[in-house]
């Protein structure tokens, strides 16, 4: 089923058919490490994929979609929303390293904001990033306003906390 769409893709539900592309993308260090995460192994990869099957995300704060290239109906990604550390809702996304340096992680990041806003009723959005994740930052610097900057624990690294207010979104 498809969540919403933008110019050229689609955010739709993971399906068990995405496992081989889905692991191409955890697997992959260049797509794990600017996160920063852990490379998973396929029996990892699956495991995590699983996991999201199986959770109704209707049922949840946390909603994860495949992204996919509307003519391919190929997987090339995830797209997310989610909740940080101080319950805001917060957007992420990652794509296989195939499709990158094509516009598709700035379209990707516009429609989360657009569905979010609009669709969702959403206030505020943010977006936490790895401050060496340069392409990431340079994506949401297009959209939202740095807010701060905080040693993240969990992933050992600095993060960027990125936020946009709906009444800013919609006066643009």
């Amino acid at each position: 089923m498809t969540i919403f769409t933008t110019e050229r893709l689609a955010a739709r539900e993971l399906m068990p058919a995405d496992a081989d592309h889905y692991f191409d993308m955890m697997g992959n260090p260049n797509v794990m490490n600017p996160i920063p995460r852990e490379v998973m192994s396929r029996e990892e990869s699956d495991a995590h994929l699983e996991n999201f099957l199986n959770t109704d995300m209707s049922q949840t704060d946390t909603k994860v979609w495949a992204i996919e290239i509307k003519d391919g109906k190929e997987f090339i990604g995830l797209c997310a929303f989610l909740k940080n550390d101080e319950n805001e809702d917060e957007i992420g996304y990652r794509l296989r390293e195939k499709y990158w340096r094509r516009g598709l992680g700035t379209e990707i990041t516009r429609g989360l904001i657009e569905f979010g806003f609009g669709k969702m009723g959403m206030e505020k959005i943010t977006a936490d990033v790895d401050t060496r994740n340069l392409n990431s930052v340079k994506i949401l610097e297009k959209f939202m306003s740095p807010a701060k900057e905080f040693f993240n624990d969990s992933d050992d690294c600095v993060d960027r906390r990125y936020e946009l207010f709906r009444a800013d979104w919609l006066g643009r």
